[in-house]
């Protein structure tokens, strides 16, 4: 029955899960590079999307507290995550130092759609973030409403997360024209480096702050 509680459920989805989805963060940043260079736009948008509503249906049936009971997975889970965006960032790092313009872009980095989807498996299932914020976040949040609304509120997030990936794909495309000058590729490879290292550094800092005694 749409109403009352239920529907203060699916709203709340909405806006929790979009307020989690939209920082800026390594899967955003991917989707948006790919969106601009109009690559593989519908199954990285898609992949990115149903990763999210596995991982919320599963925060709201529980899981999140189940991932919390075995530290370890999430410790293995950090360090690889936080490899791969060092990985990342370094690479958009060293592509930022040959930028070049759209035509010129778009040929040097166009690939298979093994290739795309490979790229969208890892730069969303390495991040540990992606864990935290679905499973265990969203999670904890739905335990405030009852089983009759909680499906609600997973529906509400998934909800915002298929807004959200499909709009950054394919609005992202609009920015095309800026990016035919070298210099619009420089900053945003730059600005990729940075956000991939700035999180890794934001996963590893409690496992230095913990070795630094």
């Amino acid at each position: 029955m749409w109403g009352g509680v239920v529907q203060l459920a699916f709203i709340q989805g909405v806006g929790v899960g979009a307020s989690l989805i939209i920082a800026v963060g390594a899967q955003n940043a991917f989707v948006l590079k790919q969106g601009i260079m109009g690559q593989k736009m519908l199954p990285i948008a898609l992949i990115c999307a149903l990763i999210d509503a596995v991982m919320i249906t599963a925060g709201v049936a529980g899981f999140g507290r189940l991932i919390q009971s075995f530290p370890m997975v999430k410790d293995i889970a950090s360090f690889a995550g936080a490899g791969f965006l060092i990985w990342y960032g370094y690479a958009a790092l060293k592509s930022s130092m040959g930028a070049q313009g759209m035509e010129l872009a778009v040929d040097r980095t166009a690939e298979p759609l093994k290739t795309a989807i490979i790229g969208t498996l890892a730069i969303s299932l390495l991040n540990p973030h992606l864990y935290l914020d679905t499973v265990v976040l969203l999670g904890s949040i739905s335990t405030q409403f009852d089983d009759s609304a909680r499906p609600w509120f997973a529906a509400g997030a998934v909800l915002a997360s298929f807004l959200w990936f499909f709009s950054l794909a394919y609005m992202s495309r609009k920015l095309a024209p800026i990016f035919k000058k070298p210099t619009s590729w420089m900053w945003l490879d730059r600005f990729i480096f940075v956000t991939m290292w700035a999180i890794a550094a934001a996963i590893l800092a409690p496992y230095l702050s913990a070795a630094s005694w």
